[in-house]
């Protein structure tokens, strides 16, 4: 069974060439219907299925449209033609402290991100020991994440994501913040996911632990599939591209 269906898959955006600094010159510029845009196509005709309980990794250079695949997927943005089938419950991991209130308290926010990931009070309120332990954030339940670093930030907002208990988790560097211990503790925590049939599906420029993790991986360059299958293959087709 497929965990993911990506189906000719395209997002473009709209690039203005004038930059309007104040509304004096929008109105101008709206009056005089001179403001033009270049289309910028992030991705094109994207296609490729994940099968439930594997680990999928998505790699490209810097631009190259990863995140916004990722993105996609995660239904932070819709494509402009193609479609997106996402079976069982999803929880996406796109950058550092998305859906946080940087107001509210470490509780408040755990259980508002919770919420955005699909988990009820109650489960909130089951697992929420277990949240705080895995962040090693116990102590500062109830100060305001204004006063978090950045990652205290990563911390807590992997450890509400991963005890979302989602079919598939969708992550974007998330190794790239936080401290070597805490890394190891993300990686060991994706095994027993892997362990457990979970599919995952996986952006990074991190290549060894891409190939360490991943079973089948993707290589996009400018929106465009540039090659596809066990990981080892993708990322010497990466290489001999860069």
């Amino acid at each position: 069974m497929n965990a993911v269906i990506v189906d000719k898959v395209s997002k473009r955006f709209k690039v203005p060439h004038e930059k309007k600094r104040t509304i004096f010159h929008n109105i101008v510029g709206v009056i005089k219907r001179q403001m033009s845009y270049e289309e910028f196509w992030a991705l094109k005709e994207i296609s490729f299925e994940i099968k439930q309980g594997e680990t999928f990794g998505i790699i490209g250079r810097n631009g190259s449209g990863k995140s916004t695949l990722l993105k996609i997927l995660a239904k932070v943005l819709y494509p402009d033609s193609g479609s997106v089938t996402m079976n069982g419950k999803v929880a996406s991991f796109l950058e550092l402290g998305v859906g946080f209130q940087p107001e509210l308290t470490a509780e408040e926010n755990v259980y508002i991100y919770s919420s955005i990931l699909g988990m009820s009070r109650k489960e909130v309120r089951r697992k929420y020991d277990e949240i705080f332990n895995f962040a090693e954030l116990d102590k500062f339940q109830n100060m305001k994440l204004k006063n978090f670093s950045s990652g205290m930030y990563l911390r807590l907002a992997f450890s509400t994501a991963i005890y979302a208990a989602p079919d598939t988790l969708l992550i974007d560097e998330v190794f790239a913040v936080g401290d070597t211990a805490f890394q190891k503790k993300c990686a060991d925590k994706i095994n027993e996911f892997q362990k457990q049939g979970k599919t995952i599906v996986f952006v990074s420029h991190a290549l060894d632990t891409v190939k360490s993790l991943c079973q089948r991986s993707i290589l996009i360059n400018q929106g465009k599939v540039v090659s596809i299958g066990k990981t080892e293959d993708v990322i010497n087709d990466y290489l001999k591209m860069v």
